[in-house]
């Protein structure tokens, strides 16, 4: 008889990133380390999503492979072949309706803690907690969007949720939780002190000790901060994620992540089908989308700044080598991915492919985005606006000064995620506009799509986001990459002696 699964209680779930890394886990018999016992999520559409997962791992064989009804919903997602699937497996959809939960954990309302206790009524051993409490109000970005506010920060109520999370740890007593936040938690203050500090005394005053999972002997907070990046994750996300332990449960010290090669995003997207971009249809109808594009590649040579590029912008000029469509179901092989395996093992022999849509995007803005992609490949560099030609830097204020060479807030405004290096960290941002993460192809003129977001999140190609395509990007940007979320896990089951 195989070990019953570890049960884990998942808290600010999103679209399920970290609970989908400890799904994975096996152990040699290929037996299921740990068993999601209940996530909590407040956003609708990414409830929806964790939901679905929830379902999929239900009805996927032993090895993993998914079946041939939930193939052919994801080669055409209506409502109408999701009621189909949820009438095939009905019993399997109940229970992932059970154990995907949507609600608002509130500080002082025990509803969901008591639910916890009452699904592990009965159960005695080791327990996992995991999640990290919506992190907005910690980030940099965040913070200095409040810098003539010295009270935001005290007043969020985002700050705060980090005590729900406590108190199921008081509650529970997992044996281990793993707690995900941003970097920006490490230099937060709340009313003065330390968040980090805080957070730490809360934890030991429960009878548990934090440890880090990129080294045995932690001595300074920035000691908790992982980079994803070095453990195989195609993009630079850092992030500070606790490990803690219950007092007198093991003496052994935890394992520690392992690194890994680089991954770049040229390996992970650049054997993906190439598509093209749109127009923004309210302003440009009827445009031709290939002509503009070549139309633009030879006004930037008309430039010195376009000159200085012309190996990358020559080819565009003739407009035969682009794109011609926006959207793309089916992929072939991808030899040179080294997580192609990860990507497509629930896949089997399938070519689906789903939500790789380009966006539309205003017509200056293509002009903007091919500039930066084929300066990025020439100069091994993403373009900031004080490289930009002066007919591309954008009517707002914050760019006037930048042909002057003046000082400008977010210089680097549009910026192109390179081929031959991990991506910048993808943020719920990439649901307001695509300036941030500009395709590395010149030819496709465009931004990332909810696809390739999800690569450089490391989400399998099976894995489906619910809701509109801006629900998507939220998704995506707010979640925890669940191949390193595996990793994780694998250091947490050693650690149980599993």
């Amino acid at each position: 008889m195989p070990d019953q699964p570890i049960p884990v209680i998942d808290l600010f779930a999103g679209p399920g990133g970290m609970g989908e890394g400890f799904s994975s886990v096996r152990d040699k018999d290929g037996h299921p380390v740990f068993q999601i016992m209940m996530s909590v999520e407040m956003e609708r559409t990414a409830h929806e999503t964790l939901r679905l997962r929830a379902f999929a791992r239900k009805i996927m064989d032993t090895d993993g492979a998914l079946p041939k009804e939930y193939l052919e919903f994801l080669a055409a997602p209506t409502k109408v072949n999701l009621e189909l699937l949820q009438d095939k497996y009905a019993d399997e959809w109940d229970a992932a309706d059970a154990e995907a939960v949507q609600g608002t954990l509130v500080d002082g309302d025990d509803t969901f803690v008591n639910m916890a206790v009452e699904r592990l009524k009965g159960y005695q051993g080791p327990v996992v907690l995991i999640g990290g409490p919506p992190c907005q109000a910690y980030s940099l970005v965040g913070r200095a969007r409040r810098t003539h506010d010295k009270d935001a920060l005290e007043h969020d109520v985002k700050q705060t949720l980090y005590k729900c999370y406590l108190r199921f740890i008081e509650v529970i007593r997992p044996t281990a939780f793993v707690m995900e936040n941003v970097k920006g938690l490490l230099s937060a203050k709340n009313f003065g002190e330390g968040v980090f500090g805080h957070i730490s005394a809360d934890m030991e005053a429960l009878g548990y000790e934090l440890h880090s999972f990129v080294t045995d002997d932690p001595e300074t907070p920035h000691d908790f901060i992982v980079r994803a990046d070095r453990y195989g994750v195609p993009q630079a996300r850092h992030r500070v994620i606790l490990f803690g332990t219950r007092k007198g449960e093991n003496s052994a010290i935890p394992g520690t992540l392992i690194t890994k090669s680089i991954v770049t995003v040229g390996q992970v997207l650049g054997q993906m089908p190439r598509i093209r971009s749109g127009f923004s249809a309210r302003v440009h109808t009827g445009m031709d989308w290939g002509g503009y594009v070549a139309a633009a590649a030879k006004r930037l040579l008309a430039t010195p700044e376009g000159e200085a590029i012309r190996d990358q912008l020559e080819p565009v000029t003739g407009g035969t080598l682009l794109p011609s469509i926006q959207s793309v179901n089916r992929i072939g092989s991808e030899k040179d991915n080294p997580l192609s395996g990860w990507y497509r093992g629930h896949l089997g022999h399938s070519d689906i492919l789903t939500e790789h849509v380009a966006r539309n995007h205003m017509a200056s803005d293509l002009d903007r985005y091919l500039y930066c992609a084929a300066f990025a490949q020439h100069f091994d560099r993403s373009a900031k606006l004080y490289d930009f030609p002066k007919a591309l830097l954008p009517n707002h204020k914050n760019a006037a000064g930048a042909a002057e060479g003046k000082a400008v807030v977010f210089a680097d405004r549009f910026h192109v995620q390179q081929a031959d290096m991990p991506s910048t960290t993808v943020t719920s941002h990439i649901s307001k506009d695509g300036h941030y993460f500009i395709h590395p192809d010149p030819s496709q003129c465009r931004s990332l799509t909810v696809r390739e977001a999800a690569r450089l999140q490391t989400f399998p190609d099976d894995y489906f986001f619910m809701g509109n395509r801006t629900d998507q990007y939220r998704q995506v940007g707010n979640a925890v990459p669940p191949l390193l979320a595996l990793q994780l896990a694998r250091i947490v089951a050693e650690w149980l002696g599993r």
